[in-house]
């Protein structure tokens, strides 16, 4: 049995996901994820509203480091080499939660529910992104556009990682934003549509 809270959250996370991969999101219980982590299902419910969130579990994790991180980047940097600086600080940790990260993903794009789940929660991520931006003083519309692609580029860096087991994510991220910086950059990018 865990010893601590923490210990207890990550065994139903790694449970509900070896559950979900073999039985499916639909079949599987709260009272099998919790017993095949050798918790009891009160326990899931003290760690978890319920059976979707246990693949969403870090998402607080995230949206507190990404806000702390963006105001702690120094000076008066664009408002996406802001976003790139934050993002990189919290490669440690999407990197400790790598072996649950691909089954994860899997899993979320086989089942529906799940999926517009993602979508929300990512959506929520753009508005804490933006609102830290913000809170730099950045303009809300500026704030709102550099979330919008910020976002995008990370997501794009840590499907890219995803699939290269040997990958850093770090230099994916840094890849992902030169890459941004040379499509804004190409001769003509913003040019009347023919």
């Amino acid at each position: 049995m865990p010893r601590s809270g923490e210990q207890a959250r990550s065994r139903l996370q790694e449970a509900a996901i070896v559950l979900y991969g073999r039985n499916g999101y639909d079949a599987t219980t709260t009272a099998e994820i919790a017993a095949a982590a050798g918790v009891t299902e009160r326990t899931f419910f003290r760690h978890f509203a319920d059976k979707r969130e246990v693949l969403f579990g870090g998402e607080s994790v995230m949206r507190e480091s990404l806000t702390a991180a963006i105001a702690e980047v120094s000076g008066t940097p664009a408002s996406l080499a802001i976003l790139r600086a934050a993002f990189r600080t919290v490669v440690p940790y999407l990197e400790s939660h790598r072996p649950l990260s691909e089954p994860r993903s899997r899993i979320i794009a086989e089942t529906p529910a799940l999926r517009e789940r993602e979508l929300a929660k990512a959506a929520n991520m753009v508005e804490v992104v933006a609102d830290a931006l913000t809170a730099r003083g950045i303009p809300a519309r500026r704030a709102r556009l550099t979330a919008e692609v910020g976002m995008a580029t990370i997501g794009e860096a840590i499907r890219l990682w995803r699939n290269d087991s040997a990958g850093d994510l770090d230099e994916y991220i840094t890849r992902s934003f030169d890459d941004l910086k040379a499509l804004c950059t190409e001769p003509d990018a913003f040019g009347e549509a023919l």
